[in-house]
């Protein structure tokens, strides 16, 4: 049994453990004030609770006290039931995976050198890692015979910052800590991290706790969202939905900000939408049966497919009046979505997207439908007719009640 055996977290089905604070204070010397002073808070396991607020108020320090990159001055930290004092600080950072802003990855070792850093310093052999590796550039989406025996600077932002992912992942550690992972990359590709870390939790089941200053984000990642004041004080400790609902004070509405009924958008996932079809080929299919399809359908665009169903090239009706071959015909995929997107996201994406329609990819960036501007739409107009009903509800029931009691 290791130090943070996921078995101690009484009986979950998750891989991950409960982390506890109590009255966690850090102090520095000469300073008047304590950087964090006395936060308490219970991170369930299997769970992904982001840490918001604004620059410099300690949500960091908190975050790394976990796994004592800064000592606490005074307070307890247990993770799964153990006390994180007592346990050799080199030992307890080798059972927490750790990931940072712009990957922090070894610029002269290989990518498969730097996913297999922690597996060397815990003893696995040369074989078991270099099978553990490919397996997690799998997991993260990286193709192993093209990465591995690459380096960091010939991979892009977003590549690294995948592979700081893997790196973290793979000795199977029940905790995650990730500070600011996707803030150094583009908004498209942030948010094809944002999905791919979702994905990675729905199969994993780590406890995740998660720095940010973006509260889009934490409204998308995290299943509980703790914003902070200064000194790490918690302002407000609940769900993204409870929080965008009713914001404990005036510091968190700031955060929420006035277009919080469009942030509701950040809490409906692509998959819970339905989709619209598109007319569909693969690259070697026929021409007039594509056309066919689209003229039959009454659309402007159809989808080309390659061999493993992940579109590559919108084509219209009059992309396909003259070609002769489907293999290079049509304008290449702009910006998708995946079904962990939210629909946030997808609003993102349509605005850059000049045919109204965005592309829809599943798991392995499968072709799955298209989300429209309709669709979203169509979504905040049911939201907002429900909750008027829940409003005049409410009020109705008060009216019976103010009655009866006359």
């Amino acid at each position: 049994m290791t130090d943070l055996d996921p078995s101690r977290t009484k009986g979950r089905t998750v891989s991950g453990v409960d982390i506890v604070l109590e009255d966690v204070v850090k102090k520095y010397p000469g300073q008047a004030e304590a950087a964090v002073d006395n936060v308490s808070m219970h991170i369930p396991a299997g769970e992904i609770v982001v840490f918001v607020g604004p620059s410099g108020c300690g949500k960091t320090t908190t975050m790394r006290m976990i796994n004592r990159l800064i000592e606490p001055t005074s307070g307890k930290i247990t993770i799964g039931g153990i006390d994180a004092l007592s346990i050799n600080p080199d030992k307890l950072r080798r059972g927490i995976g750790y990931s940072i802003q712009q990957a922090g990855l070894f610029p002269h070792l290989t990518i498969a050198k730097n996913v297999g850093t922690v597996l060397g310093l815990i003893g696995w052999n040369k074989k078991k890692i270099a099978e553990r590796t490919d397996e997690m550039l799998d997991l993260v989406g990286l193709e192993p015979g093209l990465y591995r025996d690459r380096y960091p600077r010939q991979l892009s932002g977003g590549q690294q910052q995948r592979v700081g992912v893997a790196r973290a992942l793979a000795a199977d550690p029940p905790v995650l800590l990730m500070d600011e992972p996707f803030g150094a990359v583009d908004p498209i590709t942030r948010g094809l991290l944002q999905d791919e870390l979702m994905r990675l939790q729905s199969d994993l089941g780590k406890t995740i706790v998660f720095v940010t200053h973006d509260f889009n984000e934490a409204v998308k990642l995290g299943d509980r969202i703790a914003v902070l004041g200064n000194q790490s004080h918690i302002m407000q400790y609940d769900s993204p939905e409870a929080i965008l609902a009713n914001p404990a004070n005036d510091m968190v509405a700031g955060f929420v900000g006035a277009d919080a009924s469009l942030k509701q958008l950040t809490l409906t996932r692509v998959r819970d939408v339905e989709l619209l079809e598109c007319p569909t080929a693969y690259s070697d299919g026929s021409i007039e049966e594509l056309r066919a399809e689209i003229a039959r359908r009454k659309v402007k665009w159809g989808l080309i497919l390659d061999v493993r169903d992940r579109p590559i090239r919108w084509v219209s009706h009059n992309h396909l009046t003259n070609a002769t071959s489907l293999r290079d015909v049509g304008n290449p995929i702009g910006a998708s979505v995946s079904t962990q997107s939210t629909l946030q996201d997808a609003l993102e994406a349509l605005l850059a997207e000049s045919s109204a329609s965005t592309v829809v990819t599943g798991r392995r960036n499968e072709y799955r439908g298209l989300i429209t501007i309709d669709t979203l739409v169509n979504h905040l107009s049911a939201m907002r007719e429900e909750h008027s009903s829940t409003e005049e509800a409410g009020n109705g029931g008060v009216a019976r009640a103010g009655g009866a009691s006359s």
